[in-house]
This record gives C-alpha cells, structure tokens and sequence, in this order.
C-alpha cells in the first residue's frame, strides 16, 4: 500500500502508541489532546492502511530463557529468485529468527536470532545452515551487551 498522507495528529498518536500500546482509548485521546472519538477514528484508520501493522508486548530476552543474540551473515551459494525465497521461507519459519533482512552487498541474508545458549544456537544453526545444501557461507556474531534497543520508528 502506498504511503498514507499522515499530519500532525497522525504523528502524534503514532508516537504515543510506539511508547506504550497499552493505553486506552481516552488517556490516548488526552495525551494527544484530541477527542476520544476522533482518536479511535484515527487510530482505526491507521490500523486500516497498515500504518499500524500489530500490537505486541515486548520481552526481556533473558528473563525467558533466551539470552543468547546472534547476528548472522548468510551467503547462499545460488541466488536465484526461487532459491532465494526458499531460503527466506526456511529462516521465517523458525521461531528463533527474530528478523530476516535480505541485503546487498555482502552477504545475502542477516539473521538477528534469539536463542537460549551456545547450544541452542549450534542446534538451530545445523537446522538452517548446515542441513541446507544452498548455504555457502555463514558468519556468526555475539552480543556481549546490548547499549540499544528500539522499536520505536523517528515520525
């Protein structure tokens, strides 16, 4: 969908929403000095047009058994288009891959996975990358601290 035509008001429950998701309808409506009405209006519309693609709860890694990072480079040995899309459907089926970004140049594909330990990630690596016979070349690095995370997009 193209770009949704977003003012001032637009930005300003985009900002408040990116902070905290949770909040009802009327302390959105105060925050942003709007009626409750035009709000829910507003952030119906948003969700419409996929400005808004989904609510979710953020997670301290560690604090659920997964306090292990890894940012992966994949580089496939054929990069055809269908070969391609099968390695990308591969990765998006497992649910330590947080994200998958196919990239150019260098690698094809960086992986940001989440997993428990070291064997956890040695587990999921022989199933995507070792077990997959178009992997050519993979390059793994560990988070030792984590300075920043956002999910928080600049309006």
């Amino acid at each position: 969908m193209d770009n949704l035509l977003l003012d001032e008001l637009d930005r300003r429950i985009l900002n408040i929403l990116q902070e905290d998701a949770s909040r009802t309808n009327n302390e959105l409506a105060a925050l942003v000095h709007a009626s409750p009405p035009t709000c829910l209006r507003r952030v119906k519309r948003l969700i419409d047009a996929g400005v808004i693609e989904r609510q979710v709860a953020l997670l301290d890694a560690g604090k659920v058994g997964a306090g292990l990072t890894a940012i992966v480079e994949i580089t496939l040995d054929h990069q055809a288009a269908e070969r391609m899309m099968e390695f990308e459907a591969l990765a998006a089926r497992e649910a330590a891959v947080m994200q998958c970004y196919r990239v150019s140049p260098g690698p094809d594909f960086v992986l940001v996975v989440q997993v428990a330990d070291m064997p956890a990630y040695h587990a999921l690596a022989h199933r995507l990358f070792a077990s997959h016979a178009n992997v050519r070349n993979v390059r793994s690095f560990f988070s030792i601290h984590r300075s920043k995370f956002e999910t928080r997009i600049a309006l």
